[in-house]
């Protein structure tokens, strides 16, 4: 029996049905805690070491053939839906929830916050650093350039870079090499 194997069934048993963890993934010193919330990780994904998935309250779904490097941050807290085949590079910090702090008079904490949630679609990358805020839908097939940090809805198949991140191009399409 592997580490990997080891630790999926440690972390079945200490969270008995909070935390189900699917065929043959690899998860490598990583921290996956589900505190009041579930977190589901589909088959064959890889965790490498340093990374954190934390559903604090809330729910983290992911699905087959998922890649999360070292010291990257996946938070659940209003509901993480990631789809199959997605790559997330290190670094990067996934937030589905966000602090108010429009009275000046109450403490930030104290505050209400908005838990939009995350959608993140099949067959996206999401380069090193990236930032992913409450409410935002990464649309199937996209790219976020390293740094970017993403708001809102994209476009399927979408290149986006920037903060706020943008797009630039779509995958597929031909370039004009006048530009």
């Amino acid at each position: 029996m592997t580490l990997s194997e080891l630790t999926a069934i440690w972390l079945r048993l200490r969270y008995r049905n909070r935390v189900t963890i699917g065929q043959r993934c690899r998860i490598l010193g990583a921290i996956i805690d589900p505190g009041k919330g579930r977190i589901a990780i589909g088959k064959r994904a890889e965790i490498k070491q340093g990374a954190i998935i934390q559903a604090i309250d809330g729910s983290v779904t992911i699905g087959d053939h998922f890649s999360l490097n070292p010291y990257s941050i996946l938070y659940g807290s209003g509901g993480l839906t990631i789809g199959d085949w997605v790559r997330i590079a290190a670094h990067v910090v996934v937030i589905p929830a966000n602090h108010g702090f429009d009275n000046p008079d109450v403490p930030i904490k104290m505050q209400p916050e908005t838990r939009l949630g995350v959608v993140i679609e099949d067959d996206v990358w999401i380069g090193a650093g990236a930032i992913v805020l409450d409410g935002a839908h990464i649309s199937r097939g996209c790219v976020i350039g390293a740094g970017s940090v993403v708001r809102g809805r994209t476009d399927p198949l979408g290149i986006y870079v920037g903060s706020p991140a943008r797009k630039v191009a779509v995958r597929g399409e031909k370039k004009d090499p006048a530009i």
